[in-house]
């Protein structure tokens, strides 16, 4: 029998987008073997029970503003910071769980100073590759591998967190001071991809565990689908060239006018210059509406050019729908054999032909393997709650 934890989970958004939903699965098991959870958020709306809101909307603007000047995401939002270790000062959590916290919301320096001399565990989720580069979430579109041993010149300032300058290298190194002064650390990564590659990183010296994302199966499950129309669908929750829109529009020109693509999340602007033949659904908060997509689909595809382990991969499998995907990241760990494709990274010609073989398979077989594959391996109740095994192993041998 656990002792009652004081658990409290840190993430730019709260309730809503894949992150969001990780952290309400996790939570929602916390609370059902009797422990205290708390969510810290910095954008949106929490649609949690229990919040903390990190600063406001003009401080996310302000903080916008020295990222793109200055190279200086998470450097910023600094007041919001200090009153946010001020409340957990007053909770004192058990054990923290930290998610995505760069999003324009957050002061990494000033909360990891706080963590480090506060002796409160800490689990850190990895979404993707940002906490051990000098700017970028993802190196792999310039095969970049300077955060091997130290950022520099970089060649991703045009892409998220945006920057006119280049301070990649004082970034590296305030990142490496403030995150190696943790003492008690465990990493999470969802994919075995990002294991090994924060193995090679200078956060490699503390303890690494996959713990694979998950989803609610009694929201996303399968529905009969026609057997006369072919529906190739993505999901992204930001259309670009990193998620693979010139690729769809590639597959327009290849597949017959019979598939019908419909990309979901898409921004007003993409929509209205959208080439015929795709149908453009804006982006989208109603689980319902994403769902009833993924249930209308034949294929879903996820051209995406870098990735840790796409949530959307296994929404798609959990409605009884197959995927093709680039042999990229963590994207292609979701599937086997028999319930998707794996191309080689940009061959759209390969997209096409996995998604005509797909759509000509038996589609009953087919929708009940991947179903089963959801089932077996990305239940969220089932990696929610090693999650939590994880968490309270760790209060339990923290000696607090």
């Amino acid at each position: 029998m656990h002792r009652r934890v004081r658990f409290l989970q840190i993430n730019s958004v709260a309730g809503s987008g894949s992150t969001g939903r990780i952290v309400s699965a996790i939570g929602r098991v916390a609370q059902e073997r009797g422990h205290d959870i708390l969510v810290a958020y910095g954008r949106g709306e929490c649609k949690e029970e229990h919040c903390i809101r990190v600063g406001n909307g003009i401080d996310i603007w302000l903080h916008g503003v020295k990222s793109v000047l200055g190279d200086a995401h998470g450097l910023g939002s600094r007041r919001a910071t200090l009153k946010l270790t001020e409340a957990l000062d007053r909770i004192r959590p058990d054990v923290i769980g930290l998610h995505n916290i760069h999003g324009y919301y957050l002061n990494y320096p000033v909360l990891f100073d706080y963590l480090s001399t506060s002796g409160i565990p800490v689990v850190w989720t990895l979404h993707d590759c940002w906490p051990f580069t000098g700017h970028c979430s993802y190196f792999d579109r310039f095969d970049c591998q300077k955060w091997r041993s130290e950022c520099s010149q970089c060649p991703m300032t045009g892409y998220y967190p945006k920057s006119i300058v280049d301070k990649s290298t004082r970034n590296f190194r305030l990142k490496k001071a403030a995150f190696r002064a943790l003492k008690e650390l465990v990493i999470v990564t969802p994919s075995h991809w990002l294991k090994r590659i924060v193995e090679k990183s200078f956060l490699g010296g503390f303890p690494i565990q996959v713990i694979h994302n998950g989803v609610d199966l009694d929201v996303f499950s399968p529905r009969t689908r026609s057997k006369s129309e072919n529906v190739v669908l993505g999901v992204a929750n930001t259309w670009d060239d990193r998620k693979g829109l010139e690729d769809f529009i590639k597959l327009r020109r290849i597949l017959p006018l019979s598939f019908r693509i419909v990309l979901v999340g898409v921004s007003k602007l993409q929509k209205q210059f959208l080439p015929a033949g795709i149908e453009g659904i804006l982006r989208t908060e109603s689980l319902t509406e994403l769902v009833s997509w993924y249930q209308k689909a034949t294929v879903f595809v996820n051209p995406t050019y870098s990735d840790n382990f796409p949530t959307t991969n296994i929404e798609a499998l959990a409605c009884g729908v197959p995927v093709t995907t680039y042999d990229t990241g963590g994207s292609p760990e979701a599937l086997d054999d028999l319930t998707g494709r794996v191309i080689s990274l940009g061959n759209a010609e390969g997209l096409a032909d996995s998604i005509i073989s797909l759509a000509h398979g038996d589609r009953g077989v087919t929708s009940l393997r991947c179903r089963a594959r959801a089932e077996k391996l990305f239940n969220a109740a089932d990696r929610s709650a090693e999650y939590v095994d994880l968490l309270e192993s760790i209060v339990g041998t923290s000696g607090r």
